[in-house]
């Protein structure tokens, strides 16, 4: 299933113009770890989660879709 975190990523990742493997290289990561977020295989760490609100260049609220009750 799907989660928001993996649409936001997506999302965030085609604004930016960026491959999967760029984002990946962004991350110190493969191009298999982007896709499996996108995908909803995994779920980024907070560390990752943050350095993934950086480089989109957007709160982490906005990348998890947070919204307070």
């Amino acid at each position: 299933m799907k989660t928001n975190i993996a649409k936001n990523i997506k999302f965030y990742r085609k604004q930016l113009h960026l491959t999967q493997g760029q984002l990946a290289e962004k991350l110190d990561g493969k191009a298999s770890l982007v896709s499996n977020y996108e995908n909803g295989h995994s779920t980024p760490d907070i560390y990752t989660l943050c350095k993934l609100a950086e480089i989109f260049n957007i709160s982490l609220d906005e990348l998890v879709d947070y919204k307070k009750n």
